[in-house]
Formats: structure tokens, C-alpha cells, sequence
């Protein structure tokens, strides 16, 4: 699993590519964390999980650890670039009723402005 977090124009990004799976969940709490925690002028959070193939209940559950995190501050988080794996997943557990999910980043953007 290769995570990077960034911060485009006050937009954070975290890209997320592999499996997103037990294995790996706390590396991406850990490093989500010491990024966001320098962070405090974001009002929006994308997850582009373009690069994710799998991903399993626990790696959804970290997605909804990070959600909770970032609306302590009134971040809002959106999920972009749903790969077919990954979209099973979330209609499965109707994950998408509590997620906004775009097709892209740049759409999940357009919908932050």
C-alpha cells in the first residue's frame, strides 16, 4: 500500500494505491495522522483510491476512522475514483449512504468549491 498526503490549495489529498487491507490499516492511520495533525486550515479532504484494487472491512473501517477524525474539525471528506473492487465493497455495506463519492478527483474538487 503506498499512501501520500497532501495539501493542494487548502484541498488535502490523501492517495491511496494496493490493497487497503488489515495489513496495512494502522500505516495509514499513523501516517494520516502526523499529516493531519500539521493541517489546520482544510475544510475538505479527498481520498482518491484510483491506485486501491481491494480493499476489505477493515479498510473501510479506516476510511471511516479518518471520516470521524476530520469531522471533529468540520472537514468534510469525499471519496473519488472508485475502482469496480472497491465500489463493491462500499455498495455491499451501503457504505455509500455516508460517503459523497465522485468518479474523480476533479470532480470531487469541483464539489468542494
Amino acid at each position: 500500500m503506498e499512501i501520500k498526503c497532501e495539501t493542494k490549495e487548502g484541498l488535502g489529498v490523501i492517495s491511496l494505491s494496493g490493497t487497503l487491507t488489515a495489513g496495512v490499516v494502522d500505516r495509514l492511520h499513523d501516517q494520516f495522522n502526523t499529516w493531519y495533525s500539521n493541517e489546520d486550515a482544510l475544510s475538505n479532504l479527498i481520498v482518491d483510491m484510483a491506485g486501491v484494487e481491494s480493499m476489505d472491512s477493515s479498510g473501510l473501517g479506516a476510511l471511516i476512522g479518518i471520516m470521524k477524525k476530520v469531522a471533529e474539525k468540520d472537514v468534510e471528506m469525499k471519496i473519488a475514483a472508485l475502482q469496480d473492487k472497491t465500489r463493491l465493497v462500499f455498495e455491499i455495506t451501503r457504505a455509500y449512504k455516508i460517503f459523497d463519492i465522485f468518479d474523480t478527483v476533479d470532480e470531487a474538487a469541483r464539489a468542494c468549491a
